[in-house]
């Protein structure tokens, strides 16, 4: 038996609370997994593990040795990761988790150029709109838009989350386009919402900050449902640039006084990588994360089309910085909130 492969498998059978989950991660059959451990629990003469057919759970001396383990454990993990970043090249599997709008147009199409830069390197990508903790779903960064929990977590800065007006131009044609932002009180708009009552708009532009109390016939906690139905012609919306920016420059939506875009707030406080703060950080993620900060960076491709127009201009209360990673504040459960969601959602609801 190989005291230390087995070792990580029980450990990783506690975390997981199920052999299959670990077999399905590792690749292994649940049943070598289960001899493993077994053979492991005969070496250490004493049972480690309750078995039964819903889910695992520690014995009195599975408790015991798994938190004198996991420290151990932890400890060789940190050397091999300072050994493999002074000499060693990005390998083995990166869990990456992400929001789910953003991962399928921003993530998964940067993935091939970014593992043939690291063959040596398998992704296992979860996309979701839901508060995780990262730290139980087994990922090494995560990708989140808009605003952050206080974490443990690293945070770097990956690119500006900026959101803009825009509405087809079929429903300009029969609406008409509005001149100045009170106009928008007029207009049918299309409001992403987590909360009941009326809801602001705050725009920055040439004349300084304006708040719109802006209404419609649809309110719903999705951006994709605001999106699908701005390109069905429903009304004006208030999107993020990632989400629009292909759709401006193709001309299925147009941009909606431009000279205007949403005025900073803690739903526009940027795009970062999350990663555990340990001392040595794994090649793999080190990689990853240089290789998204260089894909997307302070003036990211889905602008492109856009950065002609007034609306990505420093709006006032703007702060225009590229931050190292930043420590957030320490707490002891690690959540965040997907780019479907908060990314979008207006300044503030009232």
């Amino acid at each position: 038996m190989n005291s230390l492969n087995a070792i990580r498998l029980f450990a990783a059978s506690v975390d997981a609370g199920s052999f299959s989950e670990v077999g399905r991660r590792l690749g292994m059959a649940p049943s070598s997994v289960s001899r493993q451990v077994a053979a492991l629990e005969d070496s250490v003469g004493a049972q480690l593990i309750h078995r039964t057919t819903r889910k695992l759970s520690l014995t009195e001396a599975g408790r015991l040795y798994f938190e004198r383990v996991s420290h151990i454990l932890a400890e060789l993990d940190e050397a091999s990761a300072a050994v493999s970043h002074l000499e060693g090249a990005p390998r083995g599997i990166l869990h990456v988790n992400g929001p789910t709008a953003f991962g399928v147009r921003h993530i998964a199409p940067a993935l091939p150029d970014f593992l043939a830069r690291y063959p040596e390197v398998r992704i296992e990508l979860t996309l979701t709109d839901n508060f995780v903790d990262l730290l139980e779903v087994g990922a090494d960064v995560a990708v989140r838009v808009g605003e952050l929990e206080d974490s443990s977590l690293i945070a770097r800065r990956l690119a500006p989350n900026r959101r803009l007006l825009c509405a087809s131009p079929a429903y300009l044609a029969a609406a008409g386009t509005p001149e100045r932002p009170e106009d928008l009180a007029a207009y049918n708009c299309l409001v992403y919402t987590r909360h009941h009552g009326s809801v602001n708009w705050n725009l920055g532009g040439p004349d300084g900050l304006a708040e719109v109390r802006v209404s419609g016939n649809l309110r719903t906690n999705n951006t994709e449902a605001v999106h699908a139905a701005a390109l069905g012609g429903l009304g004006i919306a208030l999107l993020p640039s990632w989400l629009v920016g292909q759709e401006v420059q193709s001309g299925r939506l147009a941009a909606v006084l431009s000279g205007y875009r949403a005025a900073p707030g803690a739903f526009d406080t940027g795009i970062h990588a999350l990663y555990p703060a340990n001392r040595h950080l794994s090649t793999k993620v080190r990689a990853f994360v240089d290789f998204l900060v260089e894909r997307y960076g302070p003036s990211p491709y889905w602008e492109d089309p856009l950065q002609g127009e007034a609306m990505f201009a420093a709006a006032p209360g703007a702060v225009q910085s590229s931050r190292p990673p930043t420590v957030l504040a320490a707490r002891s459960r690690t959540t965040a909130r997907s780019a479907s969601s908060r990314a979008s959602s207006p300044p503030a609801a009232t």
